[in-house]
């Protein structure tokens, strides 16, 4: 479906045009014509919204459609590469904490002689909070101080928590970097979507590699550290001065995070969204920050502010209106940053409330579901050995970062699979979350530690490819201004529910499959969830 956008300009003729190349289905093209004295804007994007209902604003679709055009003409060069890099980071960290916080798991609970499920419950009460304070944030504030300082406040608790003297502090550190964590995706799948051009939008999938990089940095460091500097099993006593592999564990990661902030922070320079600047009322600076980063990737963009602010002739009203309109609206968010305003353009139609309503679902049942395995997998790995020598922790340890390796190529093979047409986004995340399900019921049926092994194999590379496409549809589908909020809104349900987890653990008994199979069901029953998405993104430029 074509749109027109007629708007005045100074007299010029121009044309450019956009096609992407076969095989992939992607349509976009910006012409311009003059007709009668006047230059015709004719804005033809293949978007989420323009098969359906559109959202209610009218000029902020038509302009984040030639920003789009903009990025497209711009194309994937030097800046976007770099901020592959340095967002992955924020994937990087994702996994690497709660991982972090399963593989210390044993040691601290030996060595404080405590249920480890409050420190478990410490890490879900801080990224619900991270989720909801940085997604919604940089919505609010933008998105470059989100971006930079998640991964700061996870270095600065992680790096404390080695020096923690006793349970409480320990869990206060845990939920104080969870906070941090738990704002890195909400915020970095935003920053990276909005400055890539439509036609690399799979980038958002692959960078689930990046997972692979956490669970490798986390397990690499915990197999020679905790393996080795714990102490004996039970009922053996456990003094600090013979455990310390956990707080070296956690010195040797809060470093690395550090190193990851200096790199985000002094070595790279992220430009504000163009897209929270235009949604902002600030189309002049949108603009300087396309061709900031057209001047980067040596290109050169065709975007000028007359031509954004032509989007403004689309419903027939004065610029002048139409411009205080986005003024007052962004004036009216100042005044309630928090407020139901971010969250209503997400139900702002039938079809933006049904899709938003239907993640919210799905990152709901697998808040609650996917934790019960995910948190205990080593003690899992454990469970079905003869002995808990320290031998059979190496191995659980080493067994680990092998299953690590497995997401180099479930992350290409994510990316490959939502691009292909009888896939695509819904068909993939709704086929390997169910596969994910079952290799979680299979490994009840183990009985050995190398068939438990085996199992998690098959469960680790699902999961990447059924969380590299959920995280990359989630916020494809969420208008520009409110995307931040979206993903807050998601996130935070995930993590609402995945409190549930601890919660299970401390009343109920892990040593039996019954947390397990429960886990198994209903991921294979969230598989089915996808499907009733009325939007497939593949192809479609996110708004």
């Amino acid at each position: 479906m074509s749109q027109c956008l007629t708007g005045t300009f100074p007299s010029t003729r121009s044309s450019l045009v956009f096609r992407m190349p076969s095989p992939q289905v992607f349509h976009t093209s910006l012409e311009m014509t003059e007709v009668a004295g006047q230059t015709s804007l004719q804005a033809d994007t293949q978007d989420i919204y323009t098969a359906g209902s559109l959202i209610l604003d009218p000029v902020y679709h038509a302009k984040a459609k030639i920003l789009n055009e903009a990025f497209q003409e711009i194309g994937m060069g030097k800046y976007q590469w770099y901020l592959y890099m340095v967002a992955g980071l924020g994937w990087t960290s994702d996994e690497l904490w709660p991982l972090t916080c399963a593989l210390i798991y044993t040691p601290v609970t030996r060595e404080f002689n405590v249920h480890g499920e409050w420190m478990l419950l410490a890490q879900s009460f801080g990224l619900l909070a991270g989720a909801i304070f940085w997604g919604i944030g940089c919505d609010v504030w933008g998105r470059r101080w989100s971006f930079n300082l998640t991964i700061l406040v996870a270095a600065i608790f992680a790096l404390v928590a080695a020096a923690a003297p006793n349970y409480i502090i320990l869990c206060a550190c845990v939920a104080g970097w969870s906070f941090g964590v738990g704002g890195n995706l909400p915020v970095d799948s935003t920053v990276f979507l909005e400055f890539v051009p439509p036609s690399h939008q799979y980038m958002l999938t692959v960078l689930s590699v990046f997972w692979t990089l956490g669970d490798l940095t986390a397990s690499l460091v915990a197999w020679p550290l905790i393996s080795n500097f714990s102490c004996s099993p039970a009922p053996a006593p456990c003094p600090t001065s013979s455990n310390r592999g956990w707080r070296y564990h956690l010195l040797a990661t809060g470093g690395i995070m550090a190193v990851m902030w200096v790199l985000r922070f002094f070595v790279f320079n992220l430009q504000e969204s163009p897209k929270y600047l235009m949604g902002r009322g600030r189309d002049d600076d949108a603009v300087a920050a396309v061709q900031r980063v057209a001047n980067i990737n040596g290109k050169k963009s065709n975007l000028t502010l007359a031509r954004l602010k032509g989007a403004e002739m689309l419903s027939g009203n004065s610029i002048q209106n139409d411009t205080k309109t986005v003024k007052s609206a962004a004036a009216m968010r100042k005044f309630s940053k928090f407020g139901a305003i971010h969250a209503s353009p997400l139900f702002a139609t039938r079809k933006l409330a049904y899709s938003t309503s239907i993640l919210i679902i799905l990152w709901a049942l697998l808040g609650f579901s996917f934790p019960l395995y995910y948190t205990f997998q080593i003690y899992y790995l454990l469970t079905p050995g003869v002995e808990n020598s320290s031998d059979s922790v190496f191995t659980a340890y080493r067994n680990q970062v092998i299953a690590a390796f497995l997401g180099v190529p479930a992350a290409l093979m994510a990316g490959y699979l939502v691009e292909i047409a009888i896939f695509g986004r819904r068909g993939t995340l709704a086929i390997f979350t169910v596969f994910t399900g079952v290799f979680i019921l299979l490994s009840t049926t183990a009985r050995t530690s190398n068939a438990s092994t085996g199992w998690n194999f098959g469960y680790s590379y699902a999961a990447t490819i059924m969380y590299g496409v959920l995280y990359a549809i989630t916020p494809e589908l969420f208008p520009t201004k409110c995307r931040g909020t979206g993903n807050s809104i998601v996130f935070a349900v995930n993590r609402l529910f995945g409190i549930m987890a601890p919660i299970i653990a401390l009343y109920g008994n892990i040593n039996t499959s019954v947390p397990r199979v429960v886990s198994g069901a209903i991921i294979i029953a969230s598989g089915f969830v996808p499907l009733l998405l009325p939007i497939e993104t593949r192809g479609k430029a996110a708004l």
